[in-house]
């Protein structure tokens, strides 16, 4: 006889950021009984997700793209400009997304008007609970796993899936071993209105100390995402609003003429994580409690989307969801795409960030010809938004 008085569940997703609370919608469904775990946070600090065409095509399945469309800008051109100073210099690349296609590589919205969208759906679902307690306690067992923490009685699920971030309580409880390294760089992130239209262009300056990317946001709004050394970020975050607009403009050149800061401003110590697998012991680990990476081509929520419909389609038709087989279905589909992207992404940031001729010339030859040679442009085009979200 069972004498388990735990509430049971068939998934129990921690951590109720974006990718937690897309992971929550999407496994909802099919009958299975879901539960969420922790709070909703939705603070403006000047963050923004661009969206791309496979996450976007996730997130119209899972009911939200009316309410987003509402706050998102979509992003028709990608431009390159190397600003780094390199000997091997190249013009601006552009990447069109009419040249594959599309109408847009993908929208871009603040993170807290996602997360909010996002987390308005999950609460109207009668298939899934939410509980915005904290978990303190992680406990696998034969058939499930305990899960006990503030603000609620105890739970069991088949399946607990780690969305609670870099330091995430899943990832340990799992004994997943992770590697986790830092870049000499902070982000200064932030909003701002300017004079001139964006037309729906996304700017990327790759300079010597990491990128710096505006990105549109409806009206005359863009986004900023500013890498930096910690020194020079610790100065130019202590500007009031008004220098730091003077400084950003300068910065890009003054492409959308003058500028002003829109709304809070936020400070991210730039690093990565990679893990040796991406569950294990009727856990599985998604978003950035399994990969993290600097914000360079859009790739991170991405990628936290794509494991949500890789965890889904690993889950179809399986009668236990933390059977070893779904695990194993799992970890099989992520290894690649999350190591080539992370590596990717890692190397790029690592060769802004050296003025070694050797890794300039790479560069400097790698822009010339994406900018030259059509179908090569085009097939990055399309690696980039492979392995998109949807799953159709």
């Amino acid at each position: 006889m069972n004498t388990d008085t735990a509430d049971q569940v068939d998934i129990a997703i921690v951590g109720a950021g974006a990718v937690g609370l897309a992971a929550a919608l999407a496994l909802s469904r099919e009958g299975r009984r879901v539960a969420l775990l922790g709070p909703v946070a939705t603070p403006r600090d000047g963050r923004t997700v661009a969206l791309l065409d496979g996450s976007w095509r996730m997130l119209a399945d899972l009911g939200v793209q009316d309410a987003l469309l509402e706050k998102a800008a979509p992003l028709e051109v990608m431009r390159l400009v190397d600003d780094s100073g390199s000997l091997f210099r190249q013009p601006p690349v552009e990447f069109r997304a009419s040249e594959i296609g599309l109408e847009a590589f993908g929208w871009n919205i603040e993170n807290a008007d996602l997360t909010g969208i996002l987390a308005e759906k999950a609460a109207a679902l009668s298939s899934l609970r939410m509980i915005p307690g904290l978990v303190r306690a992680i406990e696998p067992e034969a058939d499930g796993v305990r899960l006990s923490g503030d603000g609620f009685a105890p739970l069991k699920a088949r399946l607990v899936v780690g969305a609670d971030g870099r330091n995430s309580q899943v990832r340990a409880a799992a004994g997943i071993e992770s590697r986790d390294w830092r870049y000499p760089q902070i982000a200064l992130t932030a909003i701002f209105e300017h004079r001139r239209d964006h037309q729906e262009t996304s700017t990327e300056f790759h300079t010597r100390k990491g990128p710096c990317t505006l990105v549109p946001l409806p009206g005359r709004r863009s986004s900023l995402v500013w890498l930096l050394a910690p020194e020079e970020a610790q100065a130019v975050a202590a500007l009031d609003d008004a220098a730091f607009a003077r400084r950003v403009e300068r910065q890009v050149q003054s492409l959308l003429g003058a500028m002003t800061v829109s709304g809070p401003r936020g400070r991210v110590p730039m690093g990565g994580l990679s893990v040796e697998r991406f569950g294990a012991g009727r856990m599985a680990l998604i978003g950035e409690a399994a990969h993290v990476f600097p914000p360079i081509g859009a790739q991170g929520l991405n990628l936290g989307l794509r494991d949500v419909a890789a965890l889904s389609e690993a889950l179809a038709g399986a009668a236990d969801a933390g059977a070893p087989s779904v695990i194993a279905d799992y970890d099989r589909a992520r290894q690649a795409d999350v190591r080539l992207r992370t590596g990717a992404v890692d190397v790029l940031n690592r060769t802004l960030l050296t003025d070694l001729l050797p890794a300039d010339l790479m560069r400097g030859a790698g822009l010339l010809a994406l900018s030259r040679i059509g179908p090569l442009r085009r097939l990055v085009m399309r690696q980039g938004l492979a392995g998109g979200a949807a799953t159709s």
